[in-house]
């Protein structure tokens, strides 16, 4: 039987509740979701929504790094945004980021998120 590894980094903020960055099971990687908070400053980083995106995925990186995997092995995203009219903008840094084929991928509306973030993204990605 396969057992569960939990995967963790100082290069992505540390998890401000009780769970774990990511979890490993099997070939599959769970990411938690990741607000754009500084790693270092465990602040949220000053800008608007791409500078807030662009930190998304940094963390998101960095995770999937310290799991031994890459963004480029995403299966499956949830975007949620505090307002969707960041739709347009989110997308364009999304394909960015990443390559063809993308991600299967959700994105939802939320009221708040942690930290007063504006974006939380988390992530299935293979090894």
């Amino acid at each position: 039987m396969l057992a569960s590894q939990v995967v963790q980094t100082e290069d992505a903020p540390q998890a401000i509740g009780p769970y774990s960055q990511a979890v490993r099971f099997g070939p599959l990687i769970f990411l938690s979701g990741q607000v754009p908070l500084d790693p270092v400053t465990m602040r949220l980083v000053e800008g608007g929504i791409e500078e807030q995106t662009e930190q998304v995925f940094d963390n998101l990186a960095a995770v999937a790094a310290a799991a031994g995997s890459n963004l480029g092995q995403t299966l499956r995203m949830t975007i949620y945004l505090t307002d969707l009219g960041n739709f347009k903008i989110v997308n364009e840094i999304m394909a960015r980021r990443l390559e063809e084929p993308y991600p299967a991928r959700a994105t939802i509306q939320v009221s708040a998120l942690p930290a007063n973030a504006m974006i939380e993204i988390d992530a299935i990605l293979s090894d």
